[in-house]
């Protein structure tokens, strides 16, 4: 639970009903919403993500009391007299987009924009800021909306649960960096450059490999996560050293790539000797900078429309100084939003059951208890390169 920046504690909530109740962040639209159309999961697997993040360093209109995560693994122990087709017993994951699958955008593919579930806007998530109010699954047990639409179901538990540290990382990450690597372009022969190495930049850069990327270029300033992308193949760039287009240069014998991702977001930070001071705009505008004219640009990096923490007054309300007259000029294209994740997880969990990626590996992922989860808040927030997973009930620490 969010208690205010810089601070994460682990309370004692209800068990969920089938209906939504008021608390902190619901919106009072949404407040006595019934939901027969709902499943109660018991959380096998649930993560720390750098979204989290965002909200525990004070730097949304997040409240006190906001009950955390929406990246969810879970087994389902209950469901709504409206739910057809999921049943009591079945292992799956939980799509971090709610949706309705009843709307235009979710009957388009674009899940990330669902118009039933957030009174604000379209878009919605679990346990986040101005998503509408749905309790988060950083959590024993967590109720998810429109079950029979939202679910991925596992149909062979045993050998799931081999790999259920992979199959975790369908919730968000996995399907996020994918879509960052598909919008940008990446094919058989790319060469691609990611900015960050947090878990969604190396989930991005598995992809990227997944792909066929030729080279895969990941940037950061720390360390420890560049030796991370270097352990399944990525070449790096450390940009506290300098500009990226030179040091990419140094590596492909041209400045420039074929295919860029950002996996940073709106707490982006300078290059060189800004390294340690914030440029909302940084990541953005070099990315324009290294990707050749007639390339694209993947964002699956967060970028919000009010930042309480922003260093000027234009930050604060989500503008930042991109040079759009460059991205004109160069004819890229540019894909933000959501990851509308049911595009994917399917796919990507034939290609985890499978052997054809290791993205638990790559990302480093790391199973702790939900009572823990307060010092992997701590240590994640100062760049430890690893992805927590939160183990409410320790069935991972018998699989892994």
């Amino acid at each position: 639970m969010y208690e205010g920046p810089g601070k994460v504690e682990v309370h004692e909530i209800d068990y969920p009903e089938f209906e939504l109740k008021d608390g902190p962040g619901v919106n009072p639209a949404n407040v006595g919403r019934k939901l027969p159309h709902a499943a109660i999961l018991k959380t096998v697997a649930t993560n720390i993500c750098g979204s989290d993040q965002h909200m525990v360093r004070g730097r949304t209109t997040a409240p006190p009391g906001l009950v955390l995560g929406h990246e969810i693994t879970g087994e389902v122990v209950e469901t709504g007299p409206g739910v057809e087709f999921v049943k009591t017993g079945d292992l799956v994951s939980v799509p971090f987009n709610i949706s309705c699958g009843r709307c235009r955008n979710c009957k388009e593919g674009k899940t990330g924009i669902c118009e039933n579930v957030n009174p604000d806007r379209p878009g919605s998530a679990y346990g986040y800021v101005d998503m509408g109010g749905w309790i988060g699954g950083q959590a024993e047990y967590v109720l998810v909306p429109y079950a029979d639409w939202n679910l991925l179901k596992f149909r062979d538990k045993d050998r799931a649960m081999e790999k259920i540290l992979d199959l975790a990382m369908l919730a968000d990450i996995f399907p996020t960096g994918f879509h960052g690597c598909v919008t940008a372009g990446v094919g058989p022969g790319s060469t691609v450059y990611i900015a960050g190495a947090g878990p969604v930049g190396l989930a991005a850069a598995a992809s990227a490999f997944l792909l066929g990327a030729a080279v895969v270029i990941v940037a950061d300033l720390n360390k420890e996560r560049l030796d991370q992308a270097r352990s399944f193949g990525c070449e790096t760039v450390n940009i506290a050293l300098g500009e990226p287009r030179d040091q990419i240069e140094q590596l492909l014998g041209e400045p420039e790539v074929d295919c860029a991702v950002d996996a940073v977001g709106f707490e982006a930070r300078g290059h060189g000797r800004e390294a340690e001071v914030e440029r909302p705009a940084t990541v953005l505008n070099s990315l324009m900078d290294v990707t050749r004219a007639g390339g694209a640009i993947g964002i699956p990096g967060l970028y919000v429309t009010g930042d309480p923490g922003a260093s000027d007054e234009a930050a604060k309300q989500g503008s930042l100084s991109i040079r759009i007259g460059l991205g004109w000029a160069k004819s890229h294209e540019f894909a933000t939003g959501q990851c509308p994740v049911m595009r994917y997880n399917r796919q990507l969990m034939q290609a985890i059951l499978h052997d054809r990626v290791q993205i638990a590996k790559a990302v480093n992922a790391t199973p702790i208890l939900l009572d823990e989860a307060p010092r992997g808040y701590h240590e994640f927030d100062q760049g430890a390169a690893r992805k927590y997973v939160l183990d409410p009930h320790g069935l991972l620490s018998r699989t892994s």
